[in-house]
């Protein structure tokens, strides 16, 4: 295959290939993350670390909403939920459950072992990108 017909095939197109979904969901996740380390900087840098939690959760939901909108209109083209209310639910229950783990791992990395929090958000992003794409996977998008 040449380069330019695999690059359009990773952009373009059905996603049936596990590697393709893979792909597309690094570039939904990195768009989400840039738009949740922004948020939370943005937050954290005009109101203070004291309410570094809240601040985190306001701009993890915002990069759920962007992850949820691209899962339905790029990564996944085939939906294991025909019925949307019930699909959604089971994406904001599997964004909740990331969030909790966000908390977590924000709580332990920046207020337990006093990292700051950019390096913190790095890492917890990382480890809950994992959770977020194998449960998406799993549960709405087989």
């Amino acid at each position: 295959m040449k380069l330019p017909a695999f690059i359009e095939k990773l952009l373009k197109g059905p996603s049936g290939d596990l590697r393709i979904q893979a792909f597309r969901y690094l570039i939904s996740g990195g768009t989400a993350f840039l738009a949740d380390t922004a948020l939370l900087t943005l937050l954290t840098e005009v109101f203070g670390s004291k309410y570094l939690l809240l601040w985190t959760a306001i701009a993890f939901s915002v990069g759920l909403l962007i992850t949820y909108l691209f899962s339905i209109r790029w990564v996944f083209d085939k939906r294991s939920v025909s019925n949307r209310t019930v699909e959604v639910t089971v994406f904001v229950l599997i964004g909740v459950t990331g969030l909790a783990l966000t908390e977590l791992m924000m709580w332990l990395f920046a207020s337990r072992a006093g990292l700051h929090y950019l390096p913190s958000k790095l890492i917890t992003t990382a480890l809950v990108f994992i959770w977020n794409f194998a449960a998406k996977k799993l549960l709405l998008f087989r």
